[in-house]
């Protein structure tokens, strides 16, 4: 397993970062608050989700329509129908 001093979580793409992003969205309601974009550490080589800066484009884009709101709820109904 990759590790930065940074103790954050490593994705070794960009475009890995940006799925992990996204998902993170899908499954918490954040309300203006959570990660908002991934970057290039300068430790490590790898990639991290960070809380500052400019929203990522392609969260920003998912933001905008309901689909990481729909995705949400459905994560919040499939955990609740596990927890029965």
């Amino acid at each position: 397993m990759i590790k930065c001093v940074s103790n954050k979580k490593v994705y070794a793409t960009k475009e890995l970062a940006e799925e992990a992003l996204i998902e993170a969205h899908s499954q918490f309601d954040y309300k203006g608050k959570g990660p908002i974009a991934v970057y290039q550490c300068d430790d490590c080589g790898y990639f991290h989700l960070t809380s500052k800066g400019s929203v990522n484009q392609k969260l920003a884009e998912l933001l905008k329509g309901d689909k990481i709101q729909r995705t949400r709820e459905a994560n919040q109904w499939l955990h609740k129908i596990k927890r029965k």
